[in-house]
């Protein structure tokens, strides 16, 4: 086992120190950060880590540094750290950016790094169950062979699925995630807000859609995309989706109608040719 750091103790290098050290795959952690004292997290306060003010040498047998920072500050840190002096024998560096290649640690390969990147594909928050949440979930890993190997050999430890995913695709990856998870948040907040116009408070709206969500994706898992289509669309109710679109007001008409052509497309060839037009006619019928 070895010992780890991070560099900013954000969210998400919070979560992976916790899931490392639950899962046994560092002996100890030490968290670099910019306020005098840490922040209020288990890891802390049960003595678990180790925080220290500021940017500082990394002890020499640290084998891994994560650049737990966002997107627009990783080359910065790296540049910072980089002027701490050369790296431990056999350390590896990364940041934990979903959609930039390993480029702005050049300053730390530099220094004698193995650089690479290590992006937990799941949703992560202050929530002490995000740490579980990254046991089992793909990675995206890119960067030097050293850094590969370290990057396997932790994700391995997490039991996660490690994704080779390449530079220049990364953007697609990333792209490919927000969909699935930022925008998902944003779905289930536009059916909460139209739910509540047919007369229930927001937390009765939540929870009777949950269970929904949670089914259909699990539809999803079980079936594929295709198959766990349903609704009005799916079966070419072409009188439901008009009586919807008379009902919403923008701009959830405007999402409907977006959804809809995206459902219609899906459905393929599950519909007659007459159910498909007329549908293509009302949803291209805007306000």
């Amino acid at each position: 086992m070895d010992h780890i750091a991070f560099v900013g103790p954000g969210r998400v290098g919070l979560s992976l120190g916790q899931a490392l050290l639950d899962a046994d795959a560092v002996d100890s952690i030490t968290y670099f950060g910019r306020r005098p004292d840490p922040p209020s997290h288990p890891l802390f306060r049960e003595d678990r880590a180790a925080y220290v003010w500021g940017l500082q040498r990394l002890e020499e047998r640290t084998r891994a540094v994560f650049l737990s920072v966002p997107d627009e500050r990783i080359e910065e840190v790296a540049h910072g750290l980089a002027g701490r002096g050369e790296a431990p024998a056999a350390c590896s560096a990364f940041h934990l950016s979903g959609a930039m290649p390993a480029d702005p640690l050049g300053p730390l390969h530099g220094r004698g790094y193995s650089v690479g990147t290590l992006h937990p594909l799941q949703s992560v928050t202050f929530s002490q169950d995000s740490a579980h949440r990254l046991v089992g979930c793909a990675y995206a890993i890119s960067g030097e062979p050293a850094a590969l190997s370290m990057a396997q050999r932790l994700v391995s430890a997490l039991q996660g699925k490690a994704l080779r995913v390449p530079a220049g695709r990364r953007p697609l990856y990333h792209a490919a995630a927000v969909l699935a998870s930022n925008y998902l948040v944003v779905l289930m907040d536009a059916a909460v807000h139209v739910l509540q116009g047919a007369g229930l408070d927001e937390e009765e709206a939540r929870d009777a859609l949950l269970p929904l969500a949670r089914g259909t994706l699990a539809n999803v898992e079980e079936l594929g995309t295709r198959e766990a289509l349903t609704g009005p669309v799916a079966r070419g109710d072409v009188d439901t989706v008009a009586l919807h679109l008379r009902v919403l007001e923008e701009p959830h008409r405007r999402l409907y109608q977006e959804l809809a052509e995206k459902a219609l497309e899906l459905a393929g060839e599950d519909l007659s040719s007459e159910s498909r037009e007329e549908l293509i006619r009302i949803l291209g019928e805007r306000g």
